[in-house]
């Protein structure tokens, strides 16, 4: 048999909630049954509550007609609007001011801000959202990881340990030349995620431009067309000084020689130069700037016997002489500060190194991200058909964007 249920008094009977009108007549009546004798507990029994609601609906709203009670249940909504706008903006200026400290400049960021706000003041996600500026679908969006996350991480810091100064860019291009397929802002996400160095960006400087037209500079139209050439200085550990004569080829942004001495002279310069001129042919015009080593006689009359010409920049104006100086920049900043060389003949293997490094591996920017003298390549497969003549396939050099 089904079993009965029983009511024991322990569930709650659901109130009814009575409007401004109804509470002023039953007012009405119990003044008019108290006006007639009788007493206060047996007038409020028709009206069905206990004498504290009848006291305190008689604090409220006694005396007052149905109309006049309805004019007052308005009044205190419309005094409740605004307070509770002052309230909420006050609030607003709280959650701005403790957001203002941190750095919300991504989606996650201000999902676990909208996360604290909600635990600490107590606030809807909707109101919260709404103050920092959050998508609410962001907000609800989960984070999906993909399986090799973690390997795509270890790569990317390897990467950054060996090349201390490449930012995500060069990273994300020297990954795909290891066959990786990964996207660009994948490889940024999880370099700053990571905490990893981004070189600052040097501040572009107003161009000075002058009178007799200087900065219609020569531009190079050809490989060994224009070549430049410049000194760096630098240390080993026990402070003495050592130059290095660096000579580049300004329409491939190749590296050609690096000279190292502890003095570099006019004589120095013209014994770098007929090497190169042997192995890659007399270019046109080589750029440099006015110090004393470029502007000798014997080094002007030395080149224009050869067959070349001197293209010197004007006095003080090392942006004609921009891609050069830019060089100089990188050598010190990717391989030199981050050296310490005991011996000159330690300093000339390293560099040397770094230079090869710098033609054929190294991304270019200005290149499309592809090294300014790519090694060579032979082709290593037999051939199906006839054997053809014995020579090697040489990857051709990147056009200068």
């Amino acid at each position: 048999m089904p079993r009965r249920k029983y009511n024991c008094g322990l569930h709650r009977r659901r109130t009814k909630k009575h409007t401004a009108e109804e509470i002023g007549a039953k007012l009405r009546q119990v003044n008019f049954l108290v006006s007639q004798g009788r007493k206060v507990a047996e007038a409020i029994r028709p009206i069905k509550v206990t004498e504290v609601t009848y006291y305190r609906w008689r604090s409220e709203y006694g005396g007052l007609k149905g109309d006049q009670v309805k004019r007052l249940k308005s009044l205190e909504t419309e005094n409740l609007r605004p307070r509770r706008a002052i309230f909420d903006l006050t609030l607003e200026k709280l959650i701005l001011k403790e957001a203002a400290s941190l750095k919300l400049l991504s989606p996650p960021r201000r999902r676990a801000c909208v996360g604290y706000v909600v635990g600490e003041h107590g606030v809807s996600e909707r109101f919260a959202c709404r103050v920092l500026g959050q998508h609410r679908s962001t907000q609800r969006k989960c984070a999906v990881l993909v399986e090799d996350e973690a390997a795509m991480t270890a790569a990317i810091i390897a990467l950054a340990l060996q090349y201390g100064r490449y930012g995500y860019g060069r990273i994300t291009v020297m990954l795909r030349r290891d066959g990786c397929t990964v996207n660009l802002k994948r490889v940024e996400r999880i370099w700053r995620r990571d905490g990893l160095k981004v070189p600052a960006q040097q501040p572009k400087r107003a161009r000075l431009w002058l009178n007799d037209g200087s900065c219609l500079r020569l531009r190079p139209e050809r490989p060994d067309h224009v070549w430049s050439y410049d000194f760096v200085e630098h240390c080993t550990h026990n402070g003495r000084k050592y130059r290095m004569l660096n000579v580049i080829d300004k329409f491939t942004r190749e590296c050609l020689a690096i000279r190292v001495s502890r003095k570099l002279k006019a004589f120095d310069v013209i014994d770098v130069l007929p090497d190169l001129f042997s192995l890659r042919g007399v270019p046109s015009h080589i750029r440099s700037d006015n110090g004393p080593e470029f502007i000798a006689k014997a080094v002007q009359d030395w080149i224009g016997a050869v067959g070349s010409e001197t293209a010197d920049i004007e006095p003080g104006s090392p942006w004609e002489n921009g891609y050069c100086e830019s060089f100089n920049a990188k050598l010190p900043d990717e391989l030199l500060n981050g050296e310490v060389f005991y011996t000159l003949k330690e300093a000339s293997v390293v560099i040397e190194q770094w230079r090869k490094d710098y033609n054929t591996i190294r991304p270019h920017s200005s290149l499309g991200y592809k090294p300014p003298g790519p090694e060579v390549v032979f082709w290593t497969r037999k051939p199906s058909g006839p054997v053809p003549s014995a020579h090697p396939a040489i990857a051709t050099r990147s056009t200068m964007h």
